[in-house]
């Protein structure tokens, strides 16, 4: 915002409309090489679903070598979540792609985790701590356990 927006001794000034143009078209393309936060949003989801993804894979492999009698049970429970963790993750790289965004594998250090977003000819660096990504992933399980219980219960109650 510059010092003359909301002055309306200027509104009355004529300017050309190829200037108008020009300048409109200036701001509209520089605001849209920067990542938003819904964007931002999308590649820590991208970034974590993995992580999710690896922790389960390891559960159904515990859950395997378990005597549970509700083994089959959470099995079955595991690998819906896994199927919705891959359905989620496939469509964040295509919509990441959309928007002409990539995401590589930067570097760790002893409690980061950095990556490099290449955003319509930018490139940024972006760091996630392992709090904040253990917290986002039990979040997400969460969410995924629960969408499966109200799948389950309305199902259970169409029946």
């Amino acid at each position: 915002m510059s010092k003359l927006d909301g002055n309306e001794r200027w509104k009355s000034k004529m300017l050309m409309t190829e200037h108008v143009q020009q300048y409109e078209q200036k701001q509209g393309t520089e605001g849209r090489k920067m990542i938003t936060v819904e964007e931002r949003t999308m590649v820590r989801d991208l970034i974590l679903l993995p992580y999710l993804d690896t922790m389960v894979s390891k559960s159904l492999k515990e859950l395997e070598l378990s005597n549970s009698i509700l083994k089959r049970a959470f099995m079955l429970a595991g690998q819906a979540i896994q199927q919705r963790i891959m359905q989620d993750t496939y469509q964040l790289q295509k919509e990441l792609k959309q928007h002409n965004i990539r995401v590589l594998a930067d570097e760790q250090e002893e409690f980061l985790v950095y990556y490099k977003i290449f955003c319509r000819g930018y490139q940024e660096r972006f760091g996630l701590t392992r709090d904040v990504m253990r917290t986002e992933i039990s979040l997400r399980l969460t969410r995924y356990t629960a969408e499966l219980g109200a799948g389950l219960k309305n199902q259970h109650l169409s029946s």
